[in-house]
């Protein structure tokens, strides 16, 4: 059932019908239950996710300072010495060793002080060269902000998965139910054993262009992996469910919990999250194997990393 009305064309994105549609997945995490019946409206969604090329014209027209280039608030973080308020961000850092754990993701995660959307690797990289990757270490506020600088928004958890199904109903991935059909990869995932063995069947090691991949069958590029992206929702550990696993019950465009409902890091209860969805570049089968619709996973919105990114959406007023 496709709900919503088709207004004029916005250049660099894609008319997404609405309609209603089984969201969430009983089959893997337990944070993806229970699958319920959803509807959403129509609505415009950038064909690919924020490029470097694209984000830099927003930074040179506002004069935005992202979260990851901006010294940490030490009444935030009583105790943490001055070199570790210095702004920077979370890198990607293969561990020398075997990791035969991944409880802890610091193994692989590093704070690099410097590191920010212009030095992705941190001081003495830059982005040259790949300007239409998706743009990173932004964090939830940056890309708010983006959003309201193009005259758009953030999308509703409900919205991202409806778009990145591509009009495929209960399908395991956006492009069917066969990670790579044919042998054929089709979108920025990990090929090996995470964290320390990336066999690069796919081409690249960290992000790789927006166009680089297949779009699915609304035309979007890059819903599945190269990087996850926010949403609007907070974050909360499963999905509500008030009737909606009955199609005569089914909620019309939810948009998550209240902020206050929201869900906290258990041993930091100032810090809320945000829903991130799409997977990345670094989610393997054997560790993070949400490069699917389906999948969802929390960001504390005062975190900027190396593989979290973001699109926006334009939404069509009732009366249009």
């Amino acid at each position: 059932m496709k709900t919503g009305a088709k207004a004029a064309v916005e250049p660099g994105m894609i008319w997404v019908p609405g309609g209603r549609f089984r969201m969430g997945s009983d089959a893997h995490y337990p944070d993806e239950r229970p699958a319920h019946e959803v509807v959403v409206d129509g609505f415009w969604m950038d064909r690919t996710p924020v490029t470097n090329r694209r984000f830099r014209r927003f930074v040179e027209a506002t004069g935005h300072v992202t979260l990851a280039e901006r010294a940490l608030d030490p009444a935030q973080y009583p105790g943490a010495s001055k070199a570790d308020l210095a702004p920077g961000s979370l890198v990607f850092t293969p561990p020398a060793y075997r990791v035969t754990s991944h409880k802890d993701p610091l193994v692989w995660w590093r704070v690099a002080h410097g590191a920010d959307w212009r030095h992705p690797l941190g001081p003495g990289s830059s982005i040259k060269g790949i300007e239409d990757h998706p743009v990173v270490h932004v964090g939830y506020a940056d890309a708010e902000a983006y959003a309201a600088w193009a005259g758009k928004a953030l999308p509703t958890e409900a919205e991202w998965e409806f778009a990145a199904r591509g009009g495929l109903e209960d399908r395991e991935f956006a492009w069917g139910d066969e990670l790579t059909p044919g042998g054929r990869h089709m979108a920025n995932t990990w090929q090996g054993e995470f964290p320390n063995q990336n066999l690069l069947e796919d081409r690249y090691a960290r992000t790789s262009p927006v166009e680089a991949f297949p779009p699915n069958g609304y035309g979007l590029r890059d819903m599945i992996g190269n990087c996850w992206e926010w949403t609007a929702d907070w974050y909360v550990d499963g999905h509500a469910d008030p009737g909606g696993h009955r199609a005569c019950c089914a909620p019309r465009n939810p948009r998550g919990p209240s902020e206050e409902e929201a869900s906290v890091e258990p041993n930091a209860p100032n810090i809320r999250r945000k829903v991130l969805k799409g997977g990345s570049h670094l989610c393997a089968p054997n560790y993070c194997r949400r490069y699917r619709p389906a999948a969802r996973h929390a960001e504390a919105v005062d975190t900027s990393t190396g593989h979290v990114s973001f699109r926006c959406v334009k939404r069509v007023p009732p009366e249009a």
